[in-house]
């Protein structure tokens, strides 16, 4: 069997199960010639896409361009689902996911994801760049992918389409779009309205037709998926303050050599940094954008919120592992429900 030189959404989505008989058969990944592959459901120009293209640039510099990366930004290969369960076969070699899809498959992964635990952007950018951090991309490997890196998902708020947010009551009766998670379904839920699992990418859409009310994410997401365009009112909440994470297949790093395996870790947690700078710039311009717009954006009292997610953090929080992992993240200067 010949190895493909590249491949297509079509193909890549045809089912785990085929893609491992056929593309993987005979230790052939589907990829450019010399090339890694990477996949992300941001646009090109959103900071972690740049991040990840930039690890890329650190391997083919390191390695006089024998290591290097293609990038399929913009959802070109499916959802984050999509695109994990396919990185664990090893169909892709890198994936940037967001916390929510990882929380299915690892317990720990949960409690960088709930609701409220970090206080401000540096207790988390802090604490995930420390031992808490590596512990919980470490817990991956069994899942068939190696932890590389925490990016900043900024911190997560509410937007709908028909009233401001002051309080939980006015949560009742909106449906809301949340990622595919048990956590953000429950989170949503004990807040009074109606969680709707939902792709990003028909996020736009379903605001438009009226088949959801809201759903809830960052100031760059917000603005960059052009959601604002329909849902005018954005309530700061801030509940939400969980990281995405930079994977690579298991798969594809057991076939790297020990000195490109440090290679790849180093170039990992160099593009942290660099993607912090875009990230800050990004939330800058993109507040802007909406604030420009004329959409109505209110703060809240966060008590009544916080509150609200006591019942959350008691059902999610199970094994003494997640509570030593939540007790050393309050520590180290976090807030509780």
């Amino acid at each position: 069997m010949s190895c493909p030189a590249s491949f297509s959404r079509r193909s890549i989505l045809a089912g785990a199960g085929a893609l491992s008989a056929g593309l993987l058969a005979g230790g052939c990944a589907p990829r450019l010639a010399g090339k890694f592959t990477a996949a992300d459901t941001h646009v090109l120009d959103y900071p972690t896409v740049q991040a990840t293209i930039r690890v890329g640039e650190i391997l083919a510099r390191a390695t006089n361009d024998r290591l290097g990366m293609k990038m399929y930004a913009g959802g070109q290969l499916g959802n984050e689902r999509d695109t994990l369960e396919i990185t664990t076969f090893g169909g892709l070699d890198f994936n940037r996911v967001n916390l929510a899809p990882l929380n299915s498959i690892e317990p720990l992964t949960t409690v960088a994801a709930l609701p409220f635990i970090f206080e401000t952007t540096e207790h988390m950018r802090k604490t995930l760049d420390g031992p808490v951090g590596e512990e919980i991309l470490a817990s991956l490997t069994k899942h068939g992918l190696i932890g590389l890196c925490f990016y900043d998902s900024g911190s997560r708020s509410f937007y709908n389409t028909r009233r401001p947010i002051r309080t939980p009551a006015d949560m009742r009766g909106l449906k809301l779009r949340v990622p595919g998670s048990d956590l953000y379904i429950s989170m949503v839920q004990s807040l009074g309205a109606d969680a709707v699992p939902m792709p990003l990418d028909e996020v736009y859409q379903s605001l438009a037709q009226g088949v959801i009310d809201g759903a809830e994410n960052n100031w760059p997401s917000f603005e960059s998926g052009r959601h604002f365009e329909v849902a005018r009112y954005y309530s700061l909440t801030r509940h939400l303050l969980a990281p995405e994470v930079l994977v690579m297949s298991k798969r594809t790093w057991d076939r790297q050599s020990a000195r490109d395996q440090g290679l790849i870790r180093a170039a990992a947690k160099s593009s942290v940094p660099y993607m912090r700078e875009l990230w800050d710039a990004q939330v800058a311009k993109s507040m802007k954008i909406v604030m420009d717009s004329g959409v109505a954006v209110n703060e809240i009292d966060p008590a009544p919120f916080r509150k609200a997610m006591t019942g959350v953090w008691q059902q999610y929080v199970t094994t003494p592992q997640q509570r030593d992992l939540v007790d050393r993240i309050l520590a180290a200067g976090g807030g509780q429900p």
